[in-house]
């Protein structure tokens, strides 16, 4: 089940690899997120020191949360992954053009997931070539409609 997508991702990268990664949270974490107070447009994923790391994921906490605790929304947290999966992450960040972006965040058997791509960035003719792809799939689903009725 789907809580948030990253829509801008498919739009500024091409998707090679998908990887499937658990988040280190806290409890009005979870909270806000099954709220769907979430935001992953200006999120990114770095690997410091053999560890995934998610900033910049915007999570607003809850107005009924803790009082003994101190929100911060934007903290980076934690991405858990296996080490194999890691190291083949880093070998590949290291190319050149390659990034780790995150696409969306769902529940998986109760849990929050976060799926992680490894992504090569478009150039403005790519992303006009996506655009204009998408718009005649739309004009030939219309048409088949509309010789459907």
């Amino acid at each position: 089940m789907s809580i948030v997508d990253n829509k801008k991702a498919f739009h500024e990268y091409f998707i090679e690899e998908r990887y499937e990664a658990g988040l280190v949270l806290e409890g009005w974490e979870v909270k806000a997120i099954r709220a769907g107070r979430t935001q992953l447009k200006e999120a990114y994923v770095v690997v410091k020191k053999e560890e995934v790391w998610l900033i910049g994921c915007h999570i607003s906490p809850l107005p009924t949360a803790s009082t003994h605790i101190k929100p911060d929304p934007a903290r980076s947290r934690k991405l858990l992954l296996h080490a194999s999966e890691i190291r083949k992450l880093i070998g590949k960040t290291q190319q050149a053009g390659y990034t780790l972006t995150p696409l969306n965040l769902h529940f998986s058997k109760g849990r929050v997931k976060l799926e992680i791509g490894l992504a090569k960035g478009k150039k403005l003719h790519d992303k006009r070539a996506t655009q204009k792809e998408r718009e005649w799939q739309r004009e030939k689903a219309r048409l088949m409609r509309d010789k459907n009725a």
